[in-house]
């Protein structure tokens, strides 16, 4: 394994330089205590930053992934893990990965864009079917995120289907979202397919619902819309031409999406610009306000976007961070909430609070931000940016799996108790 440390140098000042030196340090100063200041007005509540003692090492199940980006656990005890380079791969308990699955269609890896997430069926077992999402198009048409299937047959993707196209295909290599999620309420009926949908890099396109960007979609296992979705036949549809296969709209760039095992909600993070990620509770026809409201400025200026903090008819989030963690991986573990940073790279877990104990942001003389959790952090720096975060399953469900994005990216193993 290869390891990187950064360079460092040792210089010398000339006294010359001195009274220039202490403007510069006294600037410094004060710059931090503002912006210490400002952070902490806009995100008070407390950030518990523990060091979680584990009873055994971490078990890095494989430290050979090219950016992988998600996992699914096959029934066999296998993983299986796409690379946003293009290739999904099996990797086995003992870290054996395989060539790259045959049968995939062409990926366009591209900025933020390539082989993004994988998901099985509930029922892959019986039909073998195995969704992915990824970025297709070209420099003359433009790019955007697809979703496909196929059925897993050793080493090979057989009967793929198309069954999903994000409208219209645009430029740039930015916030292509890709998060699925196969689920119902109820296990007896065929799953719902949800997909998670960025804004492209283009704001406005997230309140426009005449095309799919910046949003969440949700369509049958198989490709069809739902009749049931919010805006099938301009029902409940704010604008004309709206695109049946929308289920919540005004998302920046959302990176995790699970559902809660207890309550059945649907949840999902996204990215806010520079400050004001969020976490969100998902409901059928909702607008959560991306880019007219959002906690966040824009990057390195920090000026304004949109209309402010709240506007009515759009929701609040949960829980906002600011400064910003980049989420990306979201699962559930004993009641609580499992967010990956990249930006810091650490696990952040969220804590529902008693509805007496809310914690209460102010925000420019807008009614109040309620953060309905309390955060703990774990785990900082010790393994990298963490791209994907999964609960284990069978024999495992007592297992934590985290990806970690790098060119050597980790899979990695630890007690899903690991805090007591």
């Amino acid at each position: 394994m290869r390891l990187m440390y950064p360079a460092s140098s040792l210089g010398l000042v000339p006294a010359s330089l001195f009274p220039c030196l202490g403007l510069v340090l006294l600037f410094s100063v004060f710059f931090s205590v503002s912006f210490s200041a400002n952070t902490s007005a806009s995100n008070p509540s407390a950030i518990s930053t523990p060091t979680s003692k584990l009873a055994s090492a971490p078990t890095i199940i494989t430290d050979q992934l090219e950016r992988p980006w998600s996992l699914a656990f096959l029934p066999d005890g296998d993983f299986l893990i796409t690379e946003r380079t293009g290739q999904l791969r099996r990797v086995t308990p003992e870290g054996e990965i395989s060539p790259p699955i045959q049968g995939l269609p062409p990926i366009a890896v591209i900025g933020q864009g390539g082989l993004l997430d994988v998901a099985l069926h509930p029922q892959f077992a019986k039909n073998r079917w195995v969704y992915l999402s990824f970025t297709a198009g070209s420099a003359v048409r433009g790019y955007s995120t697809e979703v496909i299937r196929g059925k897993l047959m050793d080493n090979r993707l057989d009967s793929v289907e198309t069954l999903f196209i994000a409208l219209p295909k645009t430029k740039g290599g930015r916030h292509f979202g890709g998060r699925l999620l196969l689920h119902n309420r109820d296990d007896q009926q065929p799953p719902y397919l949800y997909l998670s949908l960025g804004d492209r890099g283009v704001k406005s396109l997230a309140q426009q619902l005449d095309n799919h960007h910046g949003s969440l979609i949700r369509l049958h296992d198989d490709g069809r819309v739902p009749v049931d979705n919010p805006f099938v036949g301009g029902a409940n549809a704010p604008s004309a031409n709206v695109r049946p296969e929308i289920f919540t709209y005004g998302h920046r760039n959302s990176q995790g999406l699970a559902v809660h095992p207890h309550t059945n909600s649907i949840w999902s993070h996204e990215h806010g610009p520079q400050g004001g990620d969020e976490m969100n509770r998902i409901d059928a026809g909702y607008n959560y306000g991306w880019p007219v409201i959002t906690y966040g400025v824009n990057y390195g200026i920090a000026t304004k976007i949109g209309e402010g903090t709240h506007k009515a008819g759009m929701v609040q989030p949960h829980y906002m961070w600011d400064p910003s963690i980049a989420p990306s991986g979201l699962a559930f573990y004993n009641h609580q909430w499992l967010v990956g940073s990249l930006k810091f790279q650490l696990l952040s877990v969220l804590t529902p609070l008693d509805i007496d104990s809310k914690k209460v942001v102010s925000q420019d003389a807008n009614p109040q931000l309620i953060q309905h959790f309390s955060e703990n952090r774990y785990f900082s720096k010790q393994f990298g940016r963490i791209r994907d975060v999964r609960i284990g399953v069978g024999a495992n469900s007592d297992k934590l799996y985290l990806l970690t994005d790098s060119n050597q990216g980790k899979l990695i193993q630890l007690p899903a108790d690991f805090q007591q």
